[in-house]
């Protein structure tokens, strides 16, 4: 790699044209990506990616009445503090806020690094090609501004949003909550049923391990199999499969700690309280999330709970 400070006038100028042209290929992905359920920013992104395409023919002009038709290829990541952006393919699906944070980010980076780099060039000509640069790119942050009021009026961002938010809870929060739900409450009588019946935390805490990574295992292969998400919309199957397997795990995990105390009592007393915080998270996620009403969420989950929790209980009192 080298420093952007020892790369020639044409080199500046041929980094600049390849910046506008990977530009203009990230917008047009996105817009792609978002086409079928945000088709308003799927406008405002083509119509930002054209913006770039124009850049782009205005540099390539200057370049070749300057320099002729070769360009060398220099590109981001081949220079030293340059702006570098994730790849859109590793951000799908794509999340609404997140891709209009990333356009947000790229003018104003892009503009602020050109303007660093013009202030701590000697050479004039490089300079001033470094603010023309950061000029354009503060003309496309306002450009960008107007596309928005004109693409995304009021009614259609709040459906975009409510949309994206939908598609959130979809492949996140309910495969997530699911998980958070059976472990912590279907672990609850094998781990109090292994402690009341041996009285020795250490056999309890092995069962409840046991019973919460089998459970966390079990889970992500029922969501990953259970729909592929072709038609729901939920997303990629072994991400939904995964998020519930470690939520699944960790809601076992969660009152099986408190068993490595080597009091019985004490790990027992602590195990409870850390159920009781288990099914406060449940409810308040039920309450945030699922517009369940919050005195109907709680008398839910606490009295799967305690039904759990005394059948754990007895099996292991018998």
């Amino acid at each position: 790699m080298r420093n952007f400070s020892d790369l020639t006038e044409r080199e500046v100028l041929a980094l600049a044209i390849a910046n506008e042209e990977e530009d203009n290929r990230i917008y047009t992905d996105i817009a792609e990506g978002l086409r079928e359920d945000y088709p308003g920013s799927s406008h405002l992104f083509t119509e930002m990616a054209e913006e770039e395409a124009i850049h782009r023919r205005r540099l390539l002009e200057l370049y070749r009445a300057k320099f002729g038709e070769h360009i060398p290829l220099i590109r981001r990541h081949d220079v030293r503090g340059f702006v570098h952006h994730k790849p859109v393919w590793q951000m799908l699906p794509l999340n609404l806020d997140e891709v209009r944070n990333l356009a947000e980010s790229m003018e104003v980076e892009t503009q602020q690094f050109y303007r660093r780099a013009a202030a701590r060039s000697q050479d004039v000509s490089v300079r001033k090609l470094l603010g023309d640069l950061a000029e354009s790119e503060v003309e496309h942050e306002h450009r960008a501004e107007q596309l928005t009021s004109q693409n995304l009026p009021e009614n259609v961002r709040r459906e975009e949003d409510a949309q994206a938010r939908r598609a959130f809870v979809l492949r996140y929060i309910q495969p997530g909550l699911a998980g958070l739900m059976d472990g912590s409450v279907s672990t609850l009588a094998p781990v109090f049923a292994a402690a009341f019946a041996t009285h020795n935390p250490w056999e309890a805490f092995v069962v409840g391990l046991a019973a919460s990574i089998g459970a966390g295992i079990s889970m992500a292969f029922a969501e990953a199999l259970s729909d592929n998400g072709s038609l729901t919309g939920r997303g990629a199957p072994y991400l939904r499969g995964g998020v519930t397997g470690v939520m699944t795990a960790l809601g076992g995990v969660g009152h099986t700690l408190p068993f490595l105390i080597p009091s019985f009592w004490t790990a027992m007393v602590v195990a409870f309280a850390v159920v009781v915080v288990e099914l406060g998270v449940i409810s308040w996620i039920r309450w945030k999330y699922m517009d369940t009403p919050p005195i109907s969420a709680t008398f839910q989950v606490a009295f799967g709970g305690a039904l759990v929790f005394a059948c754990g209980i007895l099996i292991g009192s018998s």
